[in-house]
């Protein structure tokens, strides 16, 4: 790819630029995926837990209530939110700036409408902001270009992410975002279980009670101050940092108290091909793994 169709694909995302943007949007998101979260069927790993890319944005798929189907969709197109019922319904709230308790009420407000009620946990996760969503009436901000720019980026990202996950005959997660972290993840399984670990949490009890590989992107946060890749290995394997990693700008990093595969996005960005790059960062993270973890790979090759 040459650098001008890399930029419409793969835009510029400095963190410094929306990052106050990137804080609204994720509490938006949040709210939907709070949402899901308390009506969809419990999953194994947490997988009812997140949302999905879609068309337009993001969608929670349909979620079955009471007799019907229903389904919210970020349309970061028109920046809007729809809500649409098996019935025919269709409900539409603007997405262009309303204070988070404004879009708040006007979900719940909207999805009682419909005849869907609703309770969450209204305190935010993982965000600057730890006001609930009901009480927070502070001005927002709201660019609309870098919000494409990070849905559009999620997009060419989720396409190398469902070739990777093609590549492998074994148990792997959708490729799906997490709204508590706002990062897009695909998840292998060796197939075994992990050892037992005294977590602080049923969460993490769940995610991690069997061995997995992870795989993801995010636009950064307060600690890591970029979009970056990354991949880590659970139960982490001795001597796992040792191992290869490409492209040459990748690296491990063991700040967070683990060991993870680290890609900057810009140099995604700058590279030739970035789909051909993403998809080496997350081989060689993969078979850095199998060559230091007790994973019998061969047998999940096409």
């Amino acid at each position: 790819m040459d650098n001008e169709k890399n930029n419409v694909m793969y835009p510029p995302l400095p963190l410094e630029v929306w990052e106050s943007t990137k804080n609204t949007l994720h509490l938006y998101i949040q709210i939907v995926g709070k949402i899901r979260l308390a009506l969809f069927p419990k999953t194994n790993h947490w997988w009812h837990v997140p949302l999905y890319l879609s068309t337009r944005g993001l969608t929670t798929r349909p979620v079955p209530y009471s007799g019907m189907l229903f389904e919210m969709e970020f349309d970061f197109i028109h920046h809007v939110l729809s809500i649409r019922t098996s019935k025919g319904e269709l409900e539409l709230i603007d997405l262009n700036g309303p204070p988070i308790s404004k879009f708040y009420n006007d979900v719940i407000n909207t999805l009682l409408k419909l005849g869907i009620e609703v309770s969450i946990n209204t305190v935010p996760y993982d965000n600057v902001s730890k006001e609930s969503f009901e009480s927070n009436h502070s001005e927002v901000d709201y660019d609309r270009e870098h919000v494409t720019r990070f849905w559009r980026t999620l997009v060419m990202v989720g396409s190398v992410f469902e070739q990777f996950r093609a590549m492998y005959t074994g148990k792997s997660t959708p490729v799906h975002l997490f709204w508590h972290h706002l990062d897009l993840v695909v998840t292998r399984f060796s197939g075994s279980r992990a050892p037992e670990k005294d977590w602080p949490s049923q969460v993490e009890r769940e995610a991690y009670s069997h061995e997995v590989m992870s795989f993801g992107f995010w636009a950064g946060d307060t600690v890591v101050r970029e979009a970056a890749f990354y991949a880590y290995v659970y139960p982490e394997p001795e001597a796992l940092t040792e191992q290869y990693l490409e492209p040459a700008a990748a690296v491990w990093n063991t700040d967070p108290g683990y060991a993870m595969a680290f890609l900057p996005y810009e140099s995604v960005r700058q590279s030739q091909d970035p789909n051909q790059t993403i998809m080496h960062f997350l081989q060689s993270a993969y078979q850095a793994g199998c060559a230091c973890g007790d994973w019998d790979c061969r047998a999940f090759e096409l």
